[in-house]
């Protein structure tokens, strides 16, 4: 067995979870894994945002693979600080590579979007409607 294939029996550690959320690290590949689950609210999404912001500084991560396909309901009211205060905090300590898996939730889909329409870059975000996708598109970033 080549060190590679070796490499991805290695099982994800868990940094932070809460009912809301699981943060994860890939060893393997090398990211952060971040798994909301059902609604969410302006407090919640803050302090599990926080978490998230100290987990890339600990591991050193520069990217992000953030699964919303659990997700229920809208959460637009955390849409302005997330966009405008906390992805600048996440680029500036690192963050390269954000890929934003969407939830099938209508709402929570016009939530993501109306965090996007307030930041001013969103180079290094990318949505995505599977985890697959957002995942190859994490490896070659």
């Amino acid at each position: 067995m080549c060190l590679i294939e070796r490499m991805k029996l290695v099982a994800n550690e868990i940094l932070y979870q809460q009912a809301n959320i699981l943060v994860e690290l890939n060893p393997a590949e090398g990211w952060l894994y971040v798994n909301w689950q059902g609604f969410q609210n302006y407090d919640v999404i803050m302090v599990s945002c926080e978490k998230i912001l100290e987990c890339l500084i600990e591991t050193g991560s520069t990217k992000i693979l953030n699964d919303n396909t659990k997700i229920e309901g809208i959460w637009s009211g955390a849409a302005k600080w997330v966009g405008q205060d906390w992805f600048p905090r996440m680029h500036a300590a690192g963050l390269e590579c954000f890929a934003w898996v969407y939830s099938p939730s209508t709402f929570s889909r016009l939530s993501a979007e109306k965090t996007l329409s307030l930041m001013t870059d969103y180079s290094y975000i990318k949505k995505f409607d599977n985890i697959e996708a957002a995942s190859d598109w994490l490896r070659a970033c």
